[in-house]
């Protein structure tokens, strides 16, 4: 192959092997090599800081009370609390099919990195509201940096979901991906060490002037820029996806190169069998040269059987994000029924409620994501979906049913509360971010990726600004006595992601050139 880049039309008679030669190296490629940690690094740190900048405001949010409502005795109002907390999922919704279409349209090179400057941009600002600002104004800039940092939180799912698809072999892909989506459960118990070490630090200060919480929360906020800025050249530097520059850009020279430096082999010197040359000429036969993305995805998805996998995916992932940002973003309130809180005082509320949330992080939340990471090549993406769903809409059948008597029986409260946690990432948490990463074609991979995350963003935003609306039905505020009841909603909401999982498909141990071919298939 000479140095040049050598470009061809898909479908033609002409069309080299040797492209699909160079994917099969890399589907082949099963041990770890610095490439491979690279990706991990580069992907993996983006979502520990989406984690922590997205589960972090729920830490400070009482802070943010009793610095700027002391005439409330520190509670802010509904409507306040949930635009705080809910504005980021606003602004994740946007990010997520914004950068889903660009990173379709023009790559995942070229974009890959814009969303993390934006994160960057955002932390620092939230960080960095003046001081001297006061009352609500303070509060609507903070609303409004949320929003921007939101915006790079959901450029970051379709692009590191396809990067590291696209990157990985078929028999791991599925286990890089839930290690890469992992990272948002360090990130939830960073948050909670972080603000533990911060309130330990700043104690005789708080407790000298409650107004010291000013600097506690903005010092909580901005330790999210760090993992940020050093992963940011990474991302920058990050080559084309072989798949991208082949079956969109028809860049045989590219992809070449891609490959090598990802599998450090020469591929040009590779040799295939006949069968594989066979089906790769076939592969690439049914790859369609990059004309125009808009009608692309309307092509691909006019078919049912194409449409229902994407209707499969939003649903799934919008019907468990209502109940896992409801449950996630007032976790302080469940926390509080459980018996973490505190004797009154304002340090010790924040840091009983804070310990709280480190130790369901601990015993649940963590351990299920790398349930899902070791078992996931094993047991499939919808197994797993299935059980989660299952076992959620159980768990939060038996949390509503006997609320006020587990109330008095904290341990199995905590035990039953710490197993949904569990279940949410050992299950639906997880596989709804691998699944719409695998079974879409390249050229629409990314667009729809963000199509199925922005849908569960939605889900996010209703439950942010119902959750204590609803909850506060059939009582005093702060006293949330519909609480219960509101576990049964969200029990009937986990069965019905149950059932949306049947549009889904398999797609343990399959390239994603099978993949893109069935889809094609369906379209010709």
């Amino acid at each position: 192959m000479s140095g040049s880049s050598e470009k061809f039309e898909a479908g033609s008679i002409d069309t080299p092997a040797q492209p699909k030669v160079a994917l099969a190296n890399l589907d082949e490629q099963q041990t770890w090599n610095w490439f491979t940690i690279r990706t991990l690094i580069t992907s993996g740190t983006g979502f520990l800081t989406d984690a922590y900048d997205v589960f972090i405001i729920g830490l400070v949010v009482p802070m943010l009370g009793h610095v700027y409502y002391k005439e409330s005795g520190g509670h802010i109002p509904p409507g306040v609390e949930g635009a705080l907390k809910g504005m980021a999922s606003f602004g994740t919704l946007v990010g997520q099919l914004v950068f889903g279409y660009l990173g379709d349209a023009y790559g995942r090179q070229k974009i890959y990195g814009l969303e993390l400057m934006i994160i960057i941009l955002g932390t620092f600002c939230c960080a960095m509201v003046g001081s001297n600002v006061k009352g609500s104004t303070a509060i609507q800039y903070l609303t409004f940096w949320r929003f921007v940092l939101g915006v790079g939180v959901g450029g970051d799912y379709p692009m590191s979901a396809t990067v590291t698809s696209e990157w990985a072999s078929a028999g791991r892909r599925g286990q890089l991906m839930s290690i890469i989506f992992s990272m948002q459960g360090i990130g939830n118990m960073m948050a909670s060490v972080v603000t533990l070490i911060v309130l330990a630090i700043c104690k005789s200060y708080i407790i000298e002037d409650i107004d010291n919480l000013d600097y506690v929360w903005r010092i909580c906020i901005g330790v999210g820029c760090i993992p940020a800025v050093s992963t940011i050249y990474l991302r920058l530097t990050m080559p084309e996806s072989p798949r991208y520059a082949m079956d969109v850009e028809n860049d045989v020279e590219k992809a070449n190169q891609s490959v090598a430096r990802a599998t450090a082999t020469n591929v040009e010197t590779g040799v295939a069998s006949a069968d594989q040359v066979v089906a790769q000429q076939n592969a690439i036969a049914d790859a369609k040269a990059k004309r125009n993305h808009g009608r692309d995805f309307v092509e691909y998805f006019s078919r049912w059987e194409n449409l229902k996998v994407l209707i499969g995916t939003s649903m799934t992932w919008f019907l468990l994000d209502i109940a896992f940002y409801g449950i996630q973003l007032n976790q302080s309130y469940v926390l509080n029924a459980m018996g973490f809180v505190g004797n009154g005082q304002v340090f010790d509320n924040l840091w009983r409620s804070t310990l709280g949330n480190l130790t369901v992080s601990l015993l649940g939340f963590v351990p299920g994501y790398w349930f899902t990471v070791f078992l996931i090549e094993k047991m499939g993406r919808k197994r797993i979906q299935f059980m989660g769903f299952a076992m959620l809409t159980i768990l939060f059948i038996i949390l509503s049913a006997a609320f006020h008597k587990l109330r008095d029986i904290v341990p199995l409260f905590v035990a039953i509360f710490t197993l949904a946690q569990f279940f949410f990432n050992f299950g639906p948490n997880t596989t709804t971010f691998v699944i719409p990463g695998e079974v879409f074609p390249t050229r629409v991979r990314a667009t729809a990726h963000g199509i199925s995350a922005a849908s569960g963003k939605l889900g996010a935003i209703l439950a942010t600004f119902l959750f204590n609306k609803v909850a506060e039905i059939g009582g005093k505020p702060g006293e949330h006595a519909f609480l219960p009841q509101l576990l049964g909603i969200f029990a009937g909401i986990m069965a019905l992601g149950f059932f949306f999982t049947f549009l889904i498909p398999e797609t343990k141990g399959i390239t994603l050139e099978e993949i893109e071919k069935r889809g094609m298939k369906e379209v010709n």
